[in-house]
């Protein structure tokens, strides 16, 4: 068989579990991770049906891709000209599902899931990622620990990763206890009041705004959060440096830097990169320096900013966008995710830094003795293809146009909208829709309540993330009614661009 045998999966499992962290990243320091992709490159071509049709269809003779250079023209893999256009075995090595034990399921724009099978064997690049979160920044595997999942639990592929992930780590050794309440606050509080307790610390693992709701919900629960020592490991969203330090606040935290880890994550890839103590201090420090994060980014928002492991997920960027090649059960070439970002290297990082003044670890706040990974950094500023995030549920315009389609709707609008989430005077994450009006339409009060509940049932009934990640209370969109051709939101005489950031 193609995919990896028996013995080789527990031979990878035994590796993991004997190895320390820094061996493990230590081994990754010495081969070239631009071979290895080309080793990879060769692999799929001989054992991966869907892609040497692919590669034939594009007039590509594998026997010619023999440098880095070659691989870097080879055409990008996407949902549409891939993913969609071959059946599911025949991206698998071998043509077959045999060498998947598990599946995760993603959204699509037009309500079609997206399946992902991927073996366990291939979660240990993933949980390395945990790994560094837990140890480098909690210091998990010295103190006895509570990791509560909050990501949905069912085929989405937050909650049952994460806690796969997790599980590898007690494993491996982690005085670590997993909880797996789901998005349920009742059952996350449930979990706190009678586990917390007995652990030094207790980690909440799940969606930026859902975290913060569970927080907020549980101090209205008289829930101490600061006795509990509570770290934080979020996915799925960009937030501000204000918003982290808002919640740190509130949870008693003294260490702002090592007390959360955001992960750069998707249902294709897995865990692509986490968020380390020294990416989170260079963020910060660039967040009270908006000229120096224009440089650097090229805008004036502040991306998420992660450190990644060029062995297991290799990225390069294209036209602003990024592109990631990795080895799964559906293996990654040149595979083109849709995020606006780019790729730094760790040398490229340091330069910039010594260039506006940081000479050491200490110049961003770390401690003098803190030892940081050389290890390269990406940015993501988010999606590039027009969806927006919220708790983590990708929405697609595909699908609130759906909403504005029904005909009591289409009688006051023209189709036209603006997709965008917002943030109140608290923090909390809502969003909310700008709508256009026909020609000589007058708004009426009961227009918004109607087309927000029109989206709301369509969202429900296209988009399973929207149905799982987001909080019942949290799904009914706010509408705001604006005029035909309102110069704020729909300019005359300008291509219509329906998201905002």
């Amino acid at each position: 068989m193609s995919y990896l045998p028996t013995t080789s999966s527990a031979a990878a499992f035994q590796h993991f579990l004997s190895t320390p962290l820094d061996t493990l990243l230590a081994e990754h320091q010495v081969p070239n991770p631009q071979q290895k992709m080309l080793a990879l490159f060769r692999r799929c071509a001989t054992e991966v049906p869907a892609y040497r049709q692919f590669l034939h269809a594009k007039q590509i003779d594998p026997a010619q891709i023999n440098t880095y250079p070659d691989f870097q023209k080879l055409p990008l893999i996407n949902k549409a000209n891939y993913m969609q256009a071959y059946p599911l075995p025949a991206r698998c090595f071998g043509g077959s599902l045999s060498g998947a034990d598990r599946v995760a399921v993603s959204s699509g724009s037009t309500g079609v899931p997206t399946f992902w099978p991927r073996s366990a064997a291939y979660e240990l690049d993933v949980a390395v990622r945990f790994e560094q979160v837990f140890k480098d920044s909690f210091q998990a595997d010295k103190r006895s620990t509570l990791a509560v999942v909050c990501f949905a639990l069912g085929n989405w592929v937050g909650g049952l990763f994460t806690t796969s992930c997790c599980w590898h780590l007690a494993h491996k050794g982690y005085p670590l206890l997993v909880a797996t309440p789901g998005n349920n606050k009742a059952e996350i509080f449930r979990v706190v009041r009678e586990l917390a307790p007995h652990f030094e610390q207790t980690v909440l693992l799940g969606y930026p705004p859902f975290v913060k709701d569970v927080i907020d919900a549980g101090v209205a629960e008289d829930i101490d959060w600061a006795t509990f020592k509570p770290k934080l490991v979020f996915a799925g969203e960009v937030f501000s440096e204000e918003w982290r330090s808002l919640l740190a606040q509130r949870i008693g935290s003294q260490s702002v830097c090592f007390d959360s880890a955001s992960l750069y994550g998707t249902a294709d890839g897995g865990v692509l990169g986490n968020e380390t103590p020294l990416s989170i201090a260079i963020r910060r420090w660039l967040a009270q320096r908006p000229e120096a994060a224009r440089s650097l980014f090229g805008e004036s928002r502040l991306p998420t900013l992660v450190q990644y492991d060029p062995h297991s997920r290799f990225f390069e960027e294209h036209e602003g966008t990024l592109v990631v090649s990795g080895e799964t059960s559906v293996p990654l070439l040149r595979y083109h995710i849709a995020d606006k970002g780019g790729v730094l290297s760790y040398a490229q990082i340091w330069e910039f830094l010594r260039q506006h003044g940081v000479q050491s670890v200490e110049d961003l706040g770390l401690d003098s003795g803190f030892q940081a990974r050389d290890l390269p950094f990406v940015y993501v500023f988010g999606r590039a293809d027009f969806t927006v995030s919220y708790y983590g549920a990708n929405i697609y315009p595909e699908n609130v146009t759906v909403g504005l389609e029904q005909p009591e709707i289409m009688a006051w609008v023209t189709g036209k909208f603006v997709l965008q989430t917002r943030e109140n005077a608290e923090g909390d994450k809502y969003l909310h829709i700008a709508v256009e009006l026909l020609p000589g339409v007058m708004p009426d009060p009961a227009m918004a309540p109607a087309i927000a509940a029109s989206i709301r049932t369509q969202l429900l009934r296209l988009n399973s993330e929207f149905a799982n990640y987001t909080p019942a209370e949290k799904q009914l969109p706010q509408i705001s009614l604006h005029s035909f051709a309102d110069a704020e939101y729909f300019p005359a005489g300008v291509k219509h661009r329906y998201t905002r950031l």
